[in-house]
């Protein structure tokens, strides 16, 4: 039993549905339906941080965990039984009101239906569906690859028959029941945990073994008799929203292509993860959850959703940004925030990272702060990590922008020169990755840090050893750290820009040389960069298709992947370009 879950008995149709509620009555109901072969406990970390907003109700489908099981099992799981439970549950625990439905795996398949079916019509208020489709909608999928093919379409259609390997089997007589109920059922958390990186913890319950070999009638009940007839009016009659998983080896995101077609109010969602996201990303999900439903109580329908690129990728995460003032760092806090995502701008200019959060709210972030930081004190970060993640929560993303520039021969850099641009350059670094990064592996859900580094980190130059070697420091920092952070689901992306307009010139020190010189050198680079003209808001994008595709080094700007590729394939030309002297 879930802790400190009310349990109550719901009769329907000659068995008995064990039902569990979280959460103040009096508020919205959101019902989660889990899939196959699990038991209502798949959603218990959903489930407890949706307690606070929502009143939660989760239940075991007929047949499994303290569900009894119909008898016989032939025949006993049709989707129209399975509606009838549904509704059973729906008017005891939200009597005259509808519900939210969540569904994952079967637990969404079976929703599917809930919502399409004209019975359910205004029980329901909206449905999160994730890893589980219509078997309507798959039908008539399946249908179109079939009386129209393409290329295109037989590939997407043998692709998913692959992934569907497992569906043929439970067809078997006898043999799923066998293995599940021996050695499958035995070893199934250790697949788990070894191949979806499911947490260790009480999940799953010691009633795995009937629960799978019962909930095999689910397939055998329903999918050869939808796919070869699917519904025509399979039409959803409330809002939404899909969460696709890109790493689900079971279901191809193919199969979603026509779904508007289907559904009026469609909010689509992405995460790079495999099938068991309720176990894998409860955070997420349940902030996507809260949103959704929000939205649809406040309005009766979603509020618009951000319209920017990767808004189905990073909506409603959490993404910290240094150097947030400005330049790099003020463009890429803006591109998150029209993505949906949740936005912090650190910077250590107070007004020019309040300005950031404001331009952040402006463009599409749900929820914007600022935080001004030194990202080069430790104790400054070590007291911003500690706010972060007791008002904000656990990032999904961080960006290591803060920088510095220094401009100088070896011997005209002095010691305080040198700690000045290590602080900024590389030890901010190191204090966000420790810091952030480490709450981030903790909490066994994924994330991604980016660094910023630069083109001058595999470009040598002999007027920015100081600078060159601060940035190549966060090349390998980021390379050591992907390798060490990849078992975690944690992906490391080093940036690395080369001429950008920006102000980072304007703040850049020369030495050797005096305040005049100093000041006129300044104003040539800033000339150069302006001419150069290569927007910031280009690297912000570069940023995030580097978070969703999980590239570990990218340069950017023509010249910065011409003296990457110099740097790999002929390091010679690029110390050769090194020795010249540059124009002051």
């Amino acid at each position: 039993m879930l802790e400190g879950a009310r349990e109550r008995r719901v009769r329907t149709g000659g068995i008995e549905l064990c039902v569990a509620e979280l959460g103040d009555p009096g508020r919205p109901t959101v019902v989660l339906v889990h899939g196959y072969p699990d038991s209502k406990e798949v959603w218990s970390e959903v489930a407890v941080r949706l307690a606070d907003r929502f009143h939660v109700v989760l239940y075991d489908v007929r047949g499994h965990g303290r569900s009894t099981a119909p008898k016989p099992l032939r025949g006993g799981f049709t989707l129209e039984k399975l509606t009838d439970d549904f509704l059973a549950v729906a008017d005891a625990v939200s009597p005259g009101r509808p519900v939210h439905l969540v569904g994952h795996d079967w637990g969404s398949v079976q929703s599917w239906e809930f919502v399409t079916v004209e019975r359910t019509r205004g029980r329901v208020a909206s449905f999160t569906s994730m890893s589980g489709p219509s078997l309507d909608h798959f039908g008539h999928w399946i249908d179109k690859r079939l009386t129209r093919p393409t290329p295109r379409r037989v590939g997407q259609l043998l692709g998913q028959g692959a992934r569907s390997w497992y569906v043929y089997l439970l067809h078997t007589p006898a043999v799923p029941e066998l293995a599940w109920r021996g050695p499958l059922g035995k070893r199934w958390p250790d697949i788990l945990r070894r191949i979806e990186k499911v947490p260790v913890d009480d999940y799953p319950t010691s009633s795995l073994p009937s629960d799978a070999a019962n909930g095999a009638w689910l397939y055998r009940d329903n999918v050869r008799t939808r796919l070869r007839r699917p519904r025509a009016d399979a039409h959803a009659h409330v809002p939404v929203q899909l969460v696709t998983p890109l790493g689900d080896m079971f279901l191809s995101e193919r199969l979603y292509d026509e779904l508007e077609r289907w559904v009026p109010a469609l909010t689509r969602r992405t995460l790079p993860a495999k099938h068991w996201i309720p176990r894998t990303r409860p955070d997420l999900l349940s902030t996507w959850i809260t949103e959704f439903i929000m939205s649809v109580e406040a309005g009766g329908e979603p509020r618009p959703r951000p319209t920017g690129r990767y808004s189905d990728r990073f909506g409603g995460q959490l993404v910290l940004v240094t150097g947030a003032g400005s330049g790099i760092g003020r463009a890429t806090a803006v591109a998150f925030a029209e993505a949906g995502a949740r936005v912090i701008a650190v910077d250590r200019d107070a007004e020019s990272a309040a300005r950031t959060a404001e331009l952040a709210g402006l463009t599409g972030a749900p929820e914007a702060w600022a935080e001004t930081v030194d990202v080069s004190a430790e104790q400054e970060m070590e007291k911003l990590a500690a706010k972060v993640h007791s008002e904000y929560g656990v990032l999904d993303v961080l960006v290591n922008n803060a920088g510095t520039g220094l401009s100088g021969s070896f011997f005209d850099t002095t010691p305080d020169d040198w700690r000045r641009v290590l602080d900024v350059n590389l030890w901010g670094v190191i204090h966000g990755c420790r810091l952030f990064g480490r709450r981030m592996a903790e909490r066994g859900q994924g994330g991604h840090i980016v660094n910023t580094a630069s083109a001058a980190a595999f470009q040598p130059s002999r007027a920015l050893p100081a600078y060159s070697t601060s940035k190549a420091a966060v090349l390998m920092l980021s390379e050591c750290l992907r390798a060490e952070l990849a078992g975690r689901g944690i992906g490391v992306t080093a940036v690395c820009p080369g001429l950008v307009n920006t102000g980072i010139t304007s703040t850049a020190t020369f030495v050797g040389v005096d305040t005049a010189e100093e000041k006129r050198r300044r104003e040539r680079a800033a000339r150069v960069y302006r001419l150069r003209n290569y927007p910031p808001e280009k690297v912000a994008d570069a940023i995030l298709r580097a978070v969703a595709r999980n590239e570990a080094v990218v340069p950017v700007t023509p010249e910065a992947r011409g003296a990457y590729a110099l740097s790999r394939f002929a390091p010679k030309v690029l110390r050769a370009v090194a020795r010249l002297q540059p124009p002051v």
